[in-house]
């Protein structure tokens, strides 16, 4: 008899980066987690289908990453990455074998091989259109693909619920026209949540529970404390592996030394102050398993090393080798052993979920659900072997006697909820605040981006029914604003990892928006107007079927800021 069920959930998100340049903060951004991450979790996920293992995943695809994936240029770029892999892996073998090392050589030969293997992949088995191969897992009932706001915009520091909604809005239009259906959960950006509030005007602005109830949007996920209480944990606290580790300590980070617990449990499924919107927090303990730095089984020594890289080709050729080892006296990586290591770890990691249903079961007598939440790029990318790992703990649980192993929706479409939860505005940022997205450093961007959605409210009202080269100009403007809503923004700038590039992106697409509302506010716009938002449309081109009506004004806003200058 099953006595709970258990959820894989995937956040599949990258910044937006089309004709962004190169390395370090360019297109190779969504190449190599293509490479790395989603071709080999396409190819596992279509073997275990194939292969007619009952394996069910939870999957999020943010429009802005779906929007890039299915982009012309970038898969025709992609491609000329993947040769170019290739290559420098080939002048390894020559380079390593003239100073006579045949280990490196080996690798160097297996790099080759991967790259090459990885491109006839993406040719044959998904005619270069992975979203194609997504659609076809979800509509084969193995996958449930997750929408999200449209361009990952962090919505509870949005200004006016026009532009929270508008995100949400173009966000499930882009899954409709890439999955041909309906979404049924999203993924809030960055987990960050705000509850139904009281401006100082009187006005009560929705929580985000409402928006995504007019959306039709059901489902979505939380981060641990958000649901019971307690201090924030994991990524919330930088014991994280991958980008959330890299948060500079220069910051004193705003963190309650303690939070009441409640009641609550991340073991099931709660509505979230209305009947038919319900939520499903994270589990603390896969997450630690996984994420943590000190924990987690990618720190294992004899996993891919990520942050060395060969000085000559870039290419990773070293393993983990010891807790806190310098970089520079790292072993070189043995592929077989970090194999024999994924099997031990899925093992641990299968029986890990058995152990936590049964023991709620038995604590509780109730049905408990297990939502093992992580970003997507974490397998394959930052651990290298971590898809293999998901694969084979899917396989494990697809044959477990006392765990269903279900899609979110799936969950809490078969057990729905009968509690409800009043959760507390947060995310799982730095200290499970809005720290990391506004800080002292990023503290100037928001007024920027608050001016901006009034200025577009204001047009839409002005403009109800726009026609001919207006509608091009309001649109592309609606664009813009979505790009400079970016949560990406922001995050780069506090965790150092790219400010200047985060800082410029954040410009350009204000100067963009700004050139095109002063249009549009000097009247009808002619030829000219035209060709400069075809022009701009060309440059990023996305988000094709945007209604810029979506930012019609709504009761809830906060009060529209004077026009501030950007901080250079």
């Amino acid at each position: 008899m099953k006595q709970g069920a258990f959820t894989f959930v995937l956040h599949s998100h990258l910044p937006y980066c089309r004709q962004a340049g190169r390395w370090p903060h360019g297109e190779e951004w969504i190449h190599e987690a293509t490479a790395e991450t989603y071709i080999p979790l396409l190819n596992t996920l279509s073997d275990l289908a194939e292969h007619e293992v009952p394996a069910r995943l939870t999957l999020g695809i943010t429009p802005i990453l779906a929007e890039q994936l299915a982009d012309p240029l970038v898969i025709q770029h992609f491609e000329t990455y993947l040769l170019d892999r290739a290559e420098r892996a080939a002048r390894d073998v020559v380079r390593f074998d003239r100073v006579g090392d045949l280990h490196a050589r080996y690798l160097a030969h297996w790099y080759e091989d991967f790259y090459n293997r990885t491109l006839a992949t993406f040719r044959g088995r998904f005619n270069r259109d992975l979203l194609r191969a997504a659609r076809r897992l979800q509509d084969s009932g193995h996958v449930e693909i997750v929408a999200s706001a449209a361009s990952h915009g962090y919505l509870p520091l949005l200004g006016r619920d026009s532009a929270v909604s508008a995100q949400l809005t173009t966000g499930v239009r882009a899954y409709r026209r890439h999955f041909g259906r309906d979404p049924r959960a999203v993924w809030l950006p960055e987990c960050a949540y705000r509850p139904s509030i009281v401006g100082p005007d009187g006005i009560v602005r929705p929580g985000l529970e409402d928006l995504l109830a007019e959306n039709g949007l059901s489902l979505f996920f939380a981060e641990t404390h958000s649901v019971a209480g307690g201090r924030p944990v994991g990524k919330a606290m930088n014991d994280a592996i991958g980008p959330y580790g890299a948060v500079p300590k220069r910051y004193l980070v705003p963190t309650p030394e303690s939070a009441p617990t409640t009641e609550h449990t991340t073991f099931e499924p709660y509505n979230v102050a209305r009947p038919d919107v319900a939520v499903l927090g994270r589990n603390n303990r896969t997450g630690l398993q996984v994420w943590s730095i000190e924990h987690g089984y990618p720190g294992d020594f004899d996993y891919r090393e990520f942050h060395k890289k060969d000085g000559v080709s870039g290419l990773q050729y070293w393993r983990v080798t010891g807790p806190q080892v310098n970089v520079g006296v790292k072993d070189w990586y043995h592929p077989d052993w970090a194999e024999s290591k994924v099997s031990i770890h899925a093992h641990h990691f299968a029986r890990m979920i058995e152990d936590l249903i049964r023991e709620y079961n038995e604590r509780t007598g109730k049905y408990g659900v297990v939502a093992a939440i992580y970003d997507t790029e974490l397998f394959g990318h930052w651990w290298f072997e971590g898809v293999r790992w998901l694969g084979e703990v899917l396989a494990r649980l697809a044959r477990s006697d006392g765990v269903d192993l279900l899609t979110a929706s799936s969950v809490v479409e078969a057990r729905p909820p009968t509690d409800v939860v009043s959760l507390p505005e947060g995310s799982w940022g730095m200290g499970g605040n809005h720290f990391t997205w506004d800080n002292v450093d990023t503290h100037w961007m928001w007024p920027i981006i608050h001016a901006a959605e009034a200025r577009l409210e204001r047009l839409t009202a002005r403009y109800p029914s726009a026609e001919g080269p207006l509608v091009y100009v309001l649109s592309q403007a609606a664009r813009e604003l979505l790009l400079l809503q970016a949560s990406d923004w922001p995050f780069l700038i506090t965790t150092g990892r790219a400010p200047e590039y985060a800082t410029q992106r954040f410009r350009e697409h204000f100067e963009r928006f700004d050139q095109l509302a002063a249009i549009a506010e000097a009247g009808i716009p002619g030829e000219a107007a035209s060709r400069l938002a075809g022009e701009l449309w060309e440059r990023d081109k996305l988000f094709p079927d945007v209604d810029y009506r979506d930012w019609s004004p709504r009761n809830g806003a906060r009060a529209p800021a004077p026009l501030p200058k950007i901080a250079s």
